[in-house]
């Protein structure tokens, strides 16, 4: 697609940011590239503004927050990632970029059904996979499993600790395991 064609709605994943610090600057270029929706939590607002995103809407609790012209306010009380997550999938959106620096599988277990989702901290990016999952992958890639996993079999990679795997040559890596589905990051 070249650059003056225009993106329907909806067709890129949205961009949720929930925390930008240590995030770098060509990642975060690369995520707006095709002029996603973006989400921003309030923390990061003045950060995002200021960098000239343009920013579709605002998890805040202050139904008053000054905001750039046409951005939604979405109001939030404790939890602003699920309630962005649930404005998501209420509005539609097949798929989610998500930047943040933690992450905790027991926020995202719930949407892995309703959106895709990918979650990007400083250093890696974190997807949920269902079992037969295969990707193709240089040589010595990291591959880290977030968390327990029974009966799990692995194919193309060589296992480095308890939560590491590494690509053992270019070509496909595959998962399987009895769950519905698993975390996994690769490195960027």
């Amino acid at each position: 697609m070249s650059s003056h064609h225009i993106v329907r709605e909806k067709q890129e994943p949205a961009l949720l940011i929930m925390d930008l610090q240590g995030f770098s600057a060509e990642n975060l270029g690369q995520l707006l590239e095709w002029s996603p929706t973006v989400l921003v939590n309030e923390s990061v607002y003045e950060i995002a503004d200021s960098m000239g995103i343009k920013i579709d809407g605002l998890l805040t609790r202050d139904p008053n927050f000054d905001v750039q012209e046409h951005t939604l306010i979405i109001l939030t009380d404790t939890e602003p990632l699920q309630d962005a997550l649930k404005y998501l999938v209420g509005q539609g959106y097949p798929a989610v970029n998500i930047i943040d620096q933690t992450f905790a599988m027991k926020d995202y277990a719930f949407f892995v059904d309703h959106i895709n989702l990918v979650i990007f901290n400083p250093h890696q990016k974190i997807f949920p996979v269902k079992s037969g999952f295969s990707k193709w992958q240089t040589a010595a890639e990291k591959i880290h499993i977030l968390h327990e996993v029974k009966h799990l079999q692995t194919e193309g990679l060589k296992q480095l600790d308890a939560h590491t795997w590494m690509t053992e040559k270019d070509g496909f890596y595959a998962l399987e395991f009895d769950q519905p589905y698993i975390f996994i990051a690769e490195e960027i």
